[in-house]
C-alpha cells in the first residue's frame, strides 16, 4: 500500500494563486437594478478562472418602496450585513432578516424582498459575472 502523497495528483498551477482584496466594497453603494429602489453589484467572479462553474460575489440593497420579486435562476447564499428585508418565497415561509441572518434560495425558487427602511446583503451565486 502506497503512501498518499504518491497516490495524489500533481498541481497543475505554475505556482502560488493569489488571493484577491477588495477594501471597503461594503461601503460603495451597487448600482440600480430595478423599480428605484433595487440595487446590486457583483464585486468579484471566480469566472475567468473557471468559466464551467462560475461564482460571483457582491452586495445586494434593498431601499424603502417597491417590492422587488425575484425568481433566481441559479442557487444563491445571502448574509444580511445591516438593516432588515422581510423576505417570503411561493411556499408561504416568511422571515424578518437581520444582520448575521443567512439564506439559501435555490434554483428556481421566487422570492420577494420588502424593507421598511433599508436592507444591505452580500450574497454569492452560482452564476457568471453580471448575470443577476
Amino acid at each position: 500500500m502506497g503512501s498518499l502523497i504518491s497516490k495524489s495528483k500533481p498541481s497543475t498551477t505554475a505556482g502560488p494563486v493569489s488571493m484577491t482584496y477588495y477594501a471597503k466594497a461594503q461601503s460603495v453603494k451597487p448600482p440600480l437594478i430595478a423599480n428605484e429602489n433595487a440595487f446590486l453589484g457583483d464585486v468579484s467572479s471566480s469566472e475567468k478562472l473557471d468559466p464551467e462553474k462560475p461564482i460571483s460575489a457582491g452586495f445586494y440593497r434593498l431601499e424603502k418602496g417597491t417590492p422587488l420579486v425575484y425568481e433566481y435562476t441559479y442557487h444563491e447564499m445571502k448574509i444580511i450585513v445591516e438593516g432588515s428585508f422581510d423576505i417570503s418565497d411561493e411556499a408561504g415561509n416568511k422571515a424578518h432578516a437581520v444582520p448575521g441572518d443567512v439564506f439559501y434560495f435555490p434554483k428556481g425558487s421566487k422570492i420577494t424582498f420588502t424593507t421598511d427602511d433599508y436592507g444591505l446583503a452580500f450574497y454569492t451565486g452560482q452564476r457568471k459575472k453580471d448575470a443577476a
